[in-house]
């Protein structure tokens, strides 16, 4: 038996009374997340490009837009869902992938669960099978694969997606292999797309793959049971070193989901340690903008791989850039949504201090932590060392905070009435006998 068989396996037969509280608490925590910047996104204008398409498209109206009154097919939900989680860049991220597993998993499981009528333990045992895939497959090939140019939240994702839906719709091991095969067949999504709506869209797409793979092994359509360690599979394919024993070791045992963190930001992971930084200068030393003669970070390869955007144009741009995302970091002191607008970036004040910020490599800091120095008009050098950004696995967001930024987020599209409720139900997602049930917390005015 191979990989792909392994992981079939596992995904069909482990059994949800078995699943450790701790680790379906963290699923909690992620679908908690995930609605939250779903229904911030959801009053996003261009949500409503995806829904102009579905409906002069048509279709069977059986599952929910997260925010909006519309329903639409299983897979055009999914497809949007997963564009809403993952649009404002403020959903979970995996930290030793960089990959975001709520995205792609939650939108084509509760798609699913929704239509079949699951229960919310359930739904929820899926997601979290789901996104552990997610991440496992993703440890198989990073990071190679990601330095290649594939946006890993796009190609892995697919496999989650499918996982949770297959398992949801009852598939036994081999009908399971059919579907992870032809999950991978449709794994996609480029990193040159960041900065643009495409980007999120590829974890929708995932969503809507997995969705579709599920429904169509489930009826007996035919792929390789060998599409992660087959010659020409996915691993070899797409990626130049991989190894596949980090997506079956311990499976079960160790769970890859308590590597996943929440954000405090709404952009780019590695943007945290130094936005952190720039609010301790802000709110521990008084720095403010007109200050500041220079600033200059150590930081992760990646940073300077995937934010160096000196002059974004456009909001989703600001997101990929850590000098906008420091510089408002320090005259904000925030980098929410109202930080990534396309007023925000054009603000004079904050392109004068991007043009002061300069970062290089140091091989040294981890993905999540940063030292950063300001040099003041006085002469004063000021230095913050950010051992673990607020977010990361060392230093998670409590749960307390988690629920004051779904009030947050999810107060620009409920009313508050709506939020308490929708909080209670999640946090007691065992006792909801029927998906369909949340949804209809979700909608705006309802």
């Amino acid at each position: 038996m191979g990989a792909t068989q392994d992981i079939a396996r596992f995904v069909v037969e482990t059994d949800v009374e078995a699943l450790p509280e701790r680790l379906m608490h963290e699923g909690k925590r992620c679908l908690i997340n995930y609605l939250a910047v779903s229904l911030y996104a959801s009053r996003d204008p261009s949500l409503n490009i995806l829904l102009d398409v579905f409906r002069e498209e048509g279709g069977n109206a059986s599952a929910s837009v997260v925010g909006a009154a519309a329903r639409t097919s299983m897979q055009n939900a999914a497809l949007a869902n997963g564009y809403l989680a993952h649009l404002d860049d403020y959903d979970d991220t995996h930290f030793p992938t960089i990959i975001h597993p709520s995205a792609p998993t939650f939108p084509a499981a509760l798609a699913v669960a929704e239509r079949i009528g699951a229960d919310g333990r359930r739904a929820l045992a899926a997601s979290v099978i789901g996104m552990e895939i997610t991440c496992r497959i993703g440890m198989a090939v990073h990071p190679a694969h990601y330095n290649e140019g594939w946006h890993i939240t796009g190609t892995c994702g697919v496999f989650g997606a499918a996982a949770a839906s297959g398992r949801l719709l009852g598939m036994d091991t081999d009908r399971m292999a059919q579907a992870l095969g032809v999950a991978g067949a449709q794994a996609s999504g480029l990193r040159v797309s960041f900065g643009s709506m495409t980007k999120p869209l590829h974890p929708g797409r995932s969503a809507q793959s997995g969705v579709l793979a599920a429904l169509l092994a489930s009826r007996g359509f035919t792929s390789t049971t060998e599409i992660l360690e087959g010659r020409r599979g996915f691993t070899e394919v797409y990626s130049a070193e991989s190894d596949l024993g980090r997506a079956t070791d311990r499976l079960g045992d160790h769970w890859e989901l308590y590597q996943n963190g929440l954000k405090p930001y709404a952009c780019g992971v590695v943007n945290h340690p130094l936005i952190d930084a720039m609010a301790r200068f802000r709110d521990s030393h008084g720095v403010t903008a007109d200050m500041v003669e220079s600033v200059r970070a150590m930081v992760h390869p990646l940073v300077l791989e995937l934010v160096d955007r000196p002059n974004p144009r456009v909001g989703l741009e600001g997101k990929f850039s850590y000098q906008h995302s420091m510089a408002v970091g320090l005259v904000d002191g925030a980098a929410f949504p109202a930080q990534y607008t396309d007023e925000r970036v054009v603000d004079p004040e904050i392109m004068r201090l991007r043009d002061l910020i300069s970062a290089t490599v140091d091989e040294t800091q981890e993905e999540g932590s940063a030292e950063v120095t300001v040099v003041l008009n006085d002469g004063r050098e000021l230095t913050e060392v950010v051992e673990h950004a607020t977010g990361t696995p060392e230093n998670p967001m409590s749960d307390d905070q988690l629920e004051s930024k779904f009030r947050a987020l999810a107060g620009r599209t409920l009313s508050e009435a709506q939020v308490e409720r929708a909080l209670a139900r999640l946090w007691a997602l065992e006792e909801v006998e029927s998906v369909g049930e949340l949804f209809s917390l979700f909608r705006a005015g309802g």
